[in-house]
């Protein structure tokens, strides 16, 4: 298994072992063989790049790549749309499913090698969203592959096959689209619900409300306690309400805690740190009083009250206030984030501004 951050940046060799350039990106073209790196540019300095093809590679190793042809026989690099830049159009990408939700960051590539006739094609396998692709991101270039692939062994797993991802060429943001719903419907019960437990409960909730209710039933018998207990909650709702758009996954402490004591609690839970904008704050009572925003958090001293940092002013709509409602108040005071709370005024959700963009474009 070889990853795309191990090659990007690798150095490349002709058959002769004369160096030929860098690797800048890597091309597949999903139109031909959807998961085939077809192509790799090397970059020359102040030379034009040139282009590998998929038959032109004979060795692949991390950091290396020997080719099975002269340079001079390797072509000069032309733009092509119907090529997707794994750098450019995959690394650090939001993975959103076909209703145009925010699902999880791609922070690497896995690669399986095939052998044929003493070449070595690449092939996509599946896009790693978790912790081991973040760390060899973080480490590349400041420490040894294997050095990299030995702490990378340490952590968690957490990938997406590459055959639930989907290049929607119609879509003018070049976004890479998760097949979420259409995968789910194929699955077994059991395994749809391992798909829907790695999501935040608004886009599980979205999702299977796409579904069948006699499959989104199964679906939701197979998924833990909690994960089901949010997702039912987040289904009573109507879709252009306000608990239609709101995530149940946020975070809220105690209006009398510190910055300290917000800080260590944060770094002891397991918080999506990609998605933690503001922090909203309750009383004794359990009620809304304020949200803070994370900039204000990391930047304030370690003793200062989490109160002294609210906004102003505090927002907060009712889970069945309308869409039209939650975007003016979005527009109006250039919110981040807006709490949902109930009718005794204790939040029960928060809507993000990406949530609110995308409804906006879909619309």
């Amino acid at each position: 298994m070889l990853h795309a951050t191990e090659l990007l940046g690798g150095e490349t060799y002709d058959r002769d072992g004369h160096f030929v350039g860098h690797v800048t990106e890597l091309f597949v073209e999903p139109a031909d063989q959807p998961n085939r790196v077809a192509r790799i540019l090397l970059g020359r300095g102040k030379y034009l790049p040139l282009l590998a093809r998929y038959d032109h590679l004979a060795f692949v190793a991390p950091g290396v790549l020997k080719l099975n042809v002269e340079e001079k026989e390797l072509e000069h690099y032309q733009p092509n749309e119907g090529w997707l830049a794994v750098r450019k159009d995959l690394l650090d990408q939001q993975i959103i499913d076909t209703s145009g939700r925010k699902v999880v960051r791609v922070n690497d590539i896995d690669l399986s090698e095939q052998r044929t006739n003493g070449t070595v094609e690449l092939r996509v396998t599946h896009v790693d969203v978790g912790l081991t692709g973040a760390a060899r991101r973080l480490l590349h270039g400041v420490a040894s592959p294997g050095l990299i692939r030995g702490i990378a062994t340490k952590l968690p797993t957490r990938v997406i096959p590459w055959e639930f991802v989907n290049l929607i060429e119609s879509d003018p943001l070049r976004r890479v689209k998760l097949r979420i719903t259409q995968i789910v419907e194929t699955l077994d019960p059991e395994k749809a619900a391992d798909i829907l437990e790695e999501m935040d409960p608004d886009q599980a909730a979205d999702i299977l409300a796409g579904l069948p209710p006699e499959t989104s039933r199964d679906v939701l018998r197979e998924m833990p306690g909690e994960e089901a207990r949010e997702v039912r909650e987040l289904l009573k709702f109507e879709e252009n309400s306000a608990g239609g758009m709101m995530n149940t996954d946020f975070i809220y402490v105690g209006e009398k805690a510190t910055c300290e004591e917000v800080i260590a609690w944060i770094q002891e839970k397991d918080v999506d740190l990609e998605q933690l904008d503001t922090i909203f704050l309750i009383d004794t009572d359990a009620k809304l009083t304020g949200a803070v925003a994370v900039g204000r958090l990391l930047l304030a001293p370690a003793s200062e009250g989490m109160e002294a940092l609210k906004s102003e002013p505090w927002l907060a709509v009712l889970p069945d206030a309308r869409d039209k409602e939650v975007f003016e108040l979005f527009d109006k005071y250039n919110l981040h984030s807006l709490a949902v709370v109930d009718e005794g005024g204790r939040p029960i959700g928060a809507i993000a501004v990406d949530d609110v963009v995308t409804r906006l474009r879909n619309g």
